[in-house]
């Protein structure tokens, strides 16, 4: 409508002045209700094309949506593992600090498997002072054996020797008996070391690795136990929490609520325009958002990042082929916007419903002396027309009180 009212003090105005003066055709005599369009024909279609022509430019050089928010990240409360609640320990929008404590799962049988870790530590160190003097008694052994085998083959030596000299108090068949001896307590020396290194690699590797695994097993049974009790990890209000002694939490089914960070996504908006705008809308814009939680105010914005997707084209495997046509909506190109000046959207809640505008702006291209006239004066028209659209989103956000609390009956 702002649009055509501009139009018409250029084209049918001056056509109705013509008409008027310089033909004396006068309203109610020459130009009635039914003759207007054919009087005023050219100013009428003059009118037309030059509103679609300005709307077209306005639109396309200054894109506005109406898809615009600040989105904000919230983090589930779950625990690990499914449980009924034993004790909690927040109210219901109550500030948390990361670390603090949120409710609690009954933990008997975490604790029982954390009684039964510790008891086994208990047996194999207890094993470690059992290994010690089986160490002591195997070493024993050994001595034991080495000294029988050192005193049987002295005498083997005195009777070879005597038998050598023809003694007759020594006979070859005492010699052979004396050898056998001593390869037979040869023997029991060998099993002796052989049991002294099983103790030794038993004290060295069995146990330790023993110990190890104990140790890891009550780590594992001790976490499983600190699992039953779930903190806040990020600092935060508590929300939709309403968990009562007795519920059951389940961390696929049936989360506890919803904490919600202080800062996440405060102070950036996101805005989905039309595909069109496209090739317009580029990093370092200028734009103007209003916003329904802060009515009939304006705030200067930045286009910070422009996504190179469109979020229509996602899609998620399965065993059947996309079909193109399917896609319902055509999809929005998403825009990144901060404020221009800090602590102006400080009021603005996050989550709000906002109007946005985005402004081209020719200005450097305009500094440019080899620029032709035709190209000039055409900038110059983009970058005036772009009032038109300041000026209608003050005129939205005027009648966004009225619209949504008298034309929609404050719903």
């Amino acid at each position: 409508m702002l649009e055509f009212t501009v139009c018409s003090m250029l084209t049918i105005l001056p056509d109705y002045l013509f008409r008027r003066y310089r033909q004396g055709k006068r309203f109610g005599h020459e130009l009635t209700l039914f003759s207007v369009w054919y009087e005023l024909r050219y100013g009428i279609t003059a009118c037309l094309m030059l509103t679609i022509t300005i709307i077209t430019l306005v639109f396309y050089y200054h894109p506005s949506t109406s898809n615009v928010s600040s989105y904000f990240r919230t983090v589930t409360i779950l625990s690990e593992n499914a449980g009924r609640v034993d004790e909690v320990f927040v109210e219901n929008n109550q500030e948390v600090k990361a670390g603090d404590k949120l409710f609690s799962l009954d933990s008997s049988s975490q604790q029982a498997a954390v009684e039964t870790a510790e008891r086994q530590l208990d047996e194999v160190l207890a094993q470690f002072n059992v290994a010690e003097a089986d160490l002591a008694a195997a070493r024993g052994v050994v001595q034991q054996a080495q000294g029988s085998l050192e005193q049987a083959q002295e005498e083997l030596e005195v009777r070879k020797t005597l038998l050598e000299k023809g003694s007759t108090a020594v006979s070859t068949r005492d010699v052979e008996k004396l050898e056998n001896t001593v390869q037979s307590r040869k023997g029991t020396l060998d099993a002796s070391k052989a049991q002294l290194k099983a103790v030794e690699a038993e004290i060295e590797i069995s146990l330790p690795s023993a110990k190890a695994t104990a140790i890891a097993a009550r780590k594992q049974a001790q976490i499983e136990l600190d699992k039953t009790v779930v903190y806040a990890l990020v600092d935060g209000t508590i929300e939709q929490f309403a968990l009562q002694p007795g519920d059951l939490v389940n961390p696929i089914l049936r989360p506890a609520g919803v904490l919600v960070p202080p800062d996440a996504g405060r102070g950036r908006f996101q805005a989905g325009f039309n595909q069109l705008a496209t090739q317009v809308v580029k990093p370092g814009m200028i734009g103007e958002i209003t916003c329904m939680s802060l009515p009939l105010t304006i705030v200067p914005m930045r286009v910070v990042e422009v996504s190179d997707y469109i979020p229509a084209g996602q899609f998620r495997p399965t065993d059947q082929l996309r079909d193109l046509q399917d896609s319902a909506r055509p999809g929005t190109l998403t825009v990144y916007m901060e404020p221009l000046f800090e602590g102006t959207v400080d009021d603005i809640k996050r989550g709000s419903k906002c109007m946005a505008n985005l402004y081209t702006n020719n200005h450097e291209l305009l500094e440019d002396e080899s620029l032709g006239f035709g190209k000039w004066l055409f900038l110059h028209v983009v970058d005036t027309v772009g009032i038109v659209h300041a000026f209608g989103i003050r005129m939205r956000a005027m009648l966004m009180p009225v619209q949504n609390l008298v034309l929609t009956g404050g719903h």
